[in-house]
Order: structure tokens, then sequence, then C-alpha cells
């Protein structure tokens, strides 16, 4: 792999090109609401004193702009100004850019050229992050997924590996909530962890996102059934004027995306990825051989000036099998070790799922309409036999689900004359679920069988409103929201009071750099799934009787000074208490500690009854590019905890305490450009294994790992783990093409993380399970030292036509 790395390390600096350093940016500036064009705006490209004037037409059109990534400010009097987001310019591609003006009455006497490059809305006016396209392509170790590249923004925990697990302040990762241009997305990795939220890689193609906004509180109302955070993302619309194309090969996957007209005001976008993991994973010995594919489609279609309409689809194929050649001419013995433990409890598994969506949107005079339309489904299956024999008596697992949705929500966003900004709507939803298992499982309680086919249909309807204004010459920006939940599953869910959800947030200016923010809400989310269509061996719907909303109160609030238009410091404090989270009957352990693993979370008995809490405090600073410099710093301290069997407060899974990220980056000349990301995560608890329970054969042989100990819940803590990636991209712009190279080191120092040890039986020298003499139904067992921290280099090519 070396060898390869420099290989191509020396093309990169012998390849030579005619490049032109200068291009064209394009554009059209228009009112938001009315959608009438805007002649005599100001335009200027960030960080430069290259501008125009729009025409008469609204249009207008800047010479001499450097190459690469790039974004344009527009002001206008009487308007707000609006710095947009990233856009590529290339030699040969010339990106139109459409910018929307907001009438601001605080600007009717001049016009402010200078403009921040950090956005504030006042339904959210803390914990809420921005990340434009460049950010996330050029991510040091993000291997430009945007899932890995969230893990480096404040109050955002990570374990040590490879999963895309977001931890926000303390929440679990089934806490999330994902949109795409307005339509929500369950799935969002390839290989997701049912009841939860992470995998390993994210099914979103970044070729397709213009933007990401990320709220890790003061949620909008007509975002709701969360707990930790909402990730919107943005799409970019395709090109109108003629057809291009990006062709991507990285480390694990390959990829196309093609853009163009369908008709003059009609785009489309559309990618197709296929990962090669498996040749890869197979040449070099691991024992599982995993295969994905994704697809991505955006059309985007401007009806008039008032009417405009959206189509979305994603889909993901996956495909997860073992590797049984994998300790062919294998001789070290705890590779061996390590490899039959793999082998012995990984299941066979695939997964199908999509989402298809569409939206429309009616600008009237003084209000927009928009109508959304989605449904999404997701197939997932897991076969284990016992020694992998694929013989029926053997059988350990044979898990087949599906869940299916149909969606509707209505917004109407308003200005009223007065100054007020009101959104209000209402949401509909169709629900159905299936699951067929069939599982053998020891805990510390003794071998246990599940068997059993469920199926329920579920409907579910939300209303909510939020009313933002000004006060004292738009100083203080306050806005109040109001939601309520309801469903059809039981009784207490049905009522919608019982899942009233009021939030309010405050910003104060206390000058131009200066602003105290705050914010008050509680949030409802629904339990998993898994959880609702949980039968017992008696196809009994145990749950339904009692199970309950999640809710989970949030209290924020922050200081944030920006001593530049491109750079600003917060400080943030926040506190969350949980109420009504699910408890595992047969555990006796709160499902808020589960997710961090591949499988399914949820599928058993619980009692909605647990409680809990997280808190600490933030501290960001951040600086946008400009010269060529660009970094974001940021400290969390973290506490999170759950109440134990016996009603104590006990560190959860997600208790790190400290979380210290920086990550920081260079333009140079002739189209280099370098960036690092540290990270510090602090060790986060786990629970010991019951020795005695373990080394039971039949435990044993129907779990091939360790039973835990959950009496001693989280009692013990991982060592605090570091990592340094690198990148270093170089790009070249010919007449019809221009091509990215970028070498990808994750974990550059090979910083070791120690995790919990593997428990196997010890083995004779035919290879066969050692029997304890003193007692026939157990094994003996030892530890195997599971670490990770492997240099991994990588690299890749982008290349736009």
């Amino acid at each position: 792999m070396k060898k390869v790395v420099l290989l191509i390390i020396l093309i990169v600096f012998t390849l030579t090109g005619f490049a032109q350093e200068i291009g064209v940016v394009k554009g059209k500036v228009i009112d938001k609401q009315t959608r009438e064009v805007l002649p005599f705006v100001n335009i200027i490209v960030e960080g430069t004193q290259k501008g125009a004037t729009t025409d008469n037409n609204g249009s207008f059109e800047i010479k001499n702009v450097s190459l690469g990534y790039i974004k344009v400010s527009a002001s206008f009097v009487g308007f707000t100004t609006v710095v947009s987001e990233d856009y590529l310019v290339t030699r040969d591609k010339s990106p139109f850019i459409v910018i929307e003006l907001e009438e601001d009455s605080s600007q009717l006497d001049e016009v402010i050229i200078q403009s921040s490059l950090f956005k504030r809305k006042v339904e959210s006016p803390l914990s809420l992050q921005n990340l434009g396209v460049a950010e996330i392509e050029k991510n040091p170790g993000g291997n430009r997924d945007v899932l890995k590249v969230i893990q480096s923004l404040p109050g955002v925990a990570s374990n040590p590996g490879f999963r895309n697990d977001i931890i926000i302040r303390g929440g679990a990762t089934s806490e999330n909530k994902f949109y795409v241009d307005g339509i929500e997305v369950p799935v969002i990795n390839h290989f997701q962890t049912q009841g939860a939220s992470g995998g390993p890689v994210g099914i979103i193609n970044t070729d397709l996102i213009r933007k990401v906004d990320f709220y890790s509180s003061a949620f909008p109302a007509n975002r709701g059934n969360t707990l930790s955070s909402v990730i919107e993302f943005t799409q970019k619309t395709g090109n109108t004027k003629s057809f291009e194309g990006r062709a991507t090969l990285g480390t694990s996957d390959a990829g196309i995306t093609l853009q163009g007209p369908l008709s003059k005001n009609t785009s489309v976008m559309f990618s197709a990825r296929q990962s090669y993991l498996q040749f890869l994973f197979k040449l070099i010995k691991l024992p599982f051989l995993p295969t994905y594919n994704d697809f991505q489609l955006n059309v985007k279609s401007k009806l008039d000036n008032n009417d405009e309409i959206a189509v979305f689809a994603l889909a993901a194929i996956d495909d997860f099998e073992l590797n049984e050649e994998v300790n062919d001419g294998v001789t070290d013995e705890e590779t061996l070790k390590k490899n039959n433990y793999s082998l012995s409890r990984i299941p066979i598994q695939t997964q199908w799922n999509y989402t298809f969506g569409a939206s429309y949107k009616h600008y009237a005079e003084n209000s927009t309409q928009t109508y959304v339309l989605s449904r999404n489904e997701w197939k997932n299956n897991a076969v284990k036999y016992f020694d992998n024999t694929n013989n029926p008596n053997d059988l350990l697992l044979d898990y087949s689900s599906k869940e299916i949705e149909n969606k509707f929500r209505f917004e109407n966003d308003m200005r009223l004359n007065n100054g007020i900004k009101l959104n209000f709507g209402v949401s509909l939803q169709q629900a159905k679920y299936q699951n067929k298992t069939f599982q053998r499982f020891a805990n510390t309680d003794g071998l246990q069988t599940f068997n059993f086919d469920s199926e329920f249909s579920m409907f579910s309807y939300a209303v909510f409103a939020q009313a933002s204004q000004g006060f004292f010459n738009e100083n203080l920006q306050v806005s109040v929201g109001v939601r309520a939940d309801a469903n059809n599953y039981n009784s207490e869910m049905k009522n919608p009071f019982n899942q009233f959800s009021p939030r309010i947030s405050a910003s104060y200016s206390l000058s131009d750099k200066w602003f105290v923010n705050a914010s008050l809400g509680k949030y409802y989310q629904l339990p998993a799934y898994t959880v609702l269509g949980y039968r017992d061996n008696n196809n009994v719907l145990v749950n339904q009787p009692t199970t309950s909303y999640i809710s989970s109160a949030h209290t924020v609030a922050g200081l944030e000074f920006r001593p530049e238009n491109n750079s600003k410091i917060t400080l943030e404090g926040f506190y969350k208490s949980y109420d009504k989270y699910p408890f595992s009957i047969k555990d006796q352990v709160s499902l808020a500690n589960l997710g961090n693993d591949f499988g399914v979370v949820g599928s058993e008995a619980v009692i909605s009854n647990n409680q809990g809490r997280s808190y600490g405090f933030e501290l960001l600073a951040q600086k946008k590019s400009f010269d060529g410099i660009y970094g974001i710093l940021s400290y969390t301290f973290v506490r999170s905890e759950f109440k134990d069997v016996n009603s104590n407060y006990v560190p959860s899974t997600w208790d790190n305490k400290h979380l210290l990220t920086f990550t920081g980056g260079k333009k140079l000349n002739r189209n280099w450009e370098i960036g690092a990301k540290f990270r510090l995560v602090g060790g986060r608890p786990y629970t010991p294994y019951d020795l005695e329970k373990s080394a039971i054969i039949e435990n044993y042989d129907a779990n091939n790992q360790g039973v835990l100990d959950f009496s001693k819940l989280n009692t013990e803590r991982f060592d605090t783990f570091t990592q340094l990636d690198l990148r270093i991209d170089k790009t070249w712009y010919w007449k019809k093409t221009s091509l990215n190279f970028y070498i990808d080191i994750q974990n550059a120092l090979g910083s070791e993380s120690i995790q919990q040890a593997f428990l196997v039986p010890v083995l004779d020298a035919n290879g066969n399970k050692v029997v304890n003499p003193n007692d026939s139904s157990k094994y003996i067992l030892e530890e195997v030292e599971n670490s990770q921290g492997n240099l991994l280099p990588g690299f890749g090519f982008i290349v736009d036509f």
C-alpha cells in the first residue's frame, strides 16, 4: 500500500497541464417572496474586490474569478445581505447562482456590503452549525462522507473505528432525524443498525449536496420525532443549460454523477456508486466481505414564477458475507483467534431500502405553501448458524423485517404586516411493520428462545406552529413554537396533549459582534418500530399497553462573539432530561445504552419508565475560509447518565466526558490544499462480562461471545483515544475537464485504541473447544485483546467533465 501511495504522489508531481487560473460566475437575484427579479444589486465574490451589479433582468456576470470553490454576497437597500453557498468554478464551467433576497425594514437607509459567512436563524439562534460542500469534500479523514464530517462538530462524539455513529450531547444514536430537501430519510447508512442510525458508510452522495444544517437543539416546530439532533441536507440544482458529469474513484468505492436539462426550466441530477470493499477485504484477509450500492435522483422544475416542484429518490442495496477462507495460510495464533471469533458471531446480512418523495412550493404575495409527499421502505434480513454449518438444527438466528412509511406534510410560511414570521402546518403518516424472528439468545438468566411473527399498521399525525418577531429595533429576536403528535398505537399516545411540545428561543444583540442566546423546549420521539412490533412466543404484542413517546426537555444558553464576518467564538451550556425511555425487561438496562454495534436494537419486551439526563458545555472557535486559511476548534464537556435497575443514575454508554476536535487547512498556490483533523474522545463506559455465565456451554454456543453482567452496568471505562487525519489535494483545470487528486491518511500517528476484549473458548491442538474438566457444562474461556489503531492511507480521483 505504501509503495502504491508513493507511486501516485510521484505521478501527481510530474503531471503537467496548461491551466487557466480564471473563470466566470453568472447568476441572477430575485425577491424571495414575490419571485421578481431585482436590478442594481451589488454582487461581490467573497474575499476579493471582484464584483458586479445586476442588470434590469436581475442578471449578473463576474469575470476573472479564481478557479475552485467560491461564495458570492448580494447587498441591496431594504433587503438582508445574503452570502451564497459554495459553488465550483472551473475553466470551462460557469456556475449559475440564483440568490434570493428577503426584505428587511432595518436596512432601509443604506446598503450593508459586509456580510457574515455564518447564518443565524431566529428559530434556532444557537446549537446550529452549517457545512458547505467544500468543507465536506476536503475534510481530512472524512472520505467525502458527510456523516463523518459531522463528527468534528461541537457536542458530537464518535467511536473508534469506522462507524458513522452520531452521538449528540450524550444522546443515543437512535435520537437523530435526517431530511433531504425537506423529505425525511429514515435510513442514512449502509448496513444501518435497525432501531438506531449508525453504520459504516453514509448513503448520501456528497456530489449532490449543496449544504448541511446541523441542529443539536432548538429544533423548529416543523421538525418532530427527535430528541438529540436534526440534520438537514440541501441538494444542488442541476445545470439547466448543458449536460455535465463527475466521476469519482476512492479507496472503497467508485461513482458517477450526471446532471443536465430536461427542459428549459427543469434539471436532473443522478448518481450511482458501487463499492469494491469485498475485493480489498478478501485481499488483506478480513473475515467479512461487505458490498454496497446506492443511487440518488434529484429533479427540480420551475413551473412558473410562483410554482416549483422537486422530486427526490434515494436507494441502497447492501450484502454482507463471511470470508470463510480468511484463515488460509495464516499462522499467527492471535490473528486466528480474532478471525474465528468474528466468523462465529457475525451473521450473513442483506439490506435494501429506498426513499422517494416530491415537494411542491407555491409562492403567494405574503406566504409560501409547501406540500411534501414521500414513501420509504426498509428490508433487513440476517441469518446465523452455529459454526456456519447451514444445518437447520444449528440455526441461531433467522431475522426478517420490513418497515414501510407513507408521509404527507403541509406547511405555510407567512410574513404578517406587523413583522411577525409565522409557520404552521400538519403532517400525516401511515406506517406498516413486519417482523419474523427466530433467535436463540443467552443472558445472565440463561438460554432463551424467541420465535414470533409480527405485523401491525399505525396512523400518526402532528400539528405545529411557530411565530417569530423582532423587538427593540430588531435587537431582540424571539421565536415561540408548539407541536403535538399522536397515533393510534395505544390510548396514551392517541391523546395529542400527552405529546404537547412547546419551545421558545431568544437572541439579544449586545452589539454588532456580541449576542446572548437561549432556548427552552420539550421534544418527543416515538420508540423504534422494533419496540412497537415486538411479540412474545404467544404472538402477543406485549409492549402495546404501556409504551409511550420518549420525551426530552432541553435548556440551552450561550454567548456568541463574531470578531469578523468570517469568524466566530461561541460558548454554550446545555441540560437535557429524559423521561419514559424504554427499559429492557430481559437485561434490566435502558435502551438508551444500546446502538453502538451492528444488528437490531429494541426487539424485546420493555417498560417505558426509564429516566436519564445529560449536561455540559461547548466551546467553539471557527474561521471560515479567508485568504486560504480555515479551521474549527471545539471542546465539549458532557456527562450522560441513565437510571439503572435500582433507580440510581449511572454513566450511560455515551458518557465520554471530554470531546476535543480541531480541523483546519490551508489553500496553497497552484491549486494545492492541505488539511488536518485531530480528535480526542474520552473513553466511554462499558459493562464487563459475567465470566461464570459466559462459560456455560449452551450460553456461549448461542451467543458466540461473552454474556454481559448488567448488574455492573458501565462500571468499567475505556481509555481516551486520539486520532490524527491528514489530507492533501491537488487540482488541475483544463479546457473541458478538471481533475482533483487527493491523499487521505486516517490515523496518521497509528494511535491505538483498546476496546473490550473478545471472550473465546480455549482450543486444543486439534482446534476443538476445551471443556472445563471440573465442570462439563462449561468451556474454559480466555480473553483476546481487541485493539484498533491501524494507519489507513487512502487516495482518490474526482474528475469533472
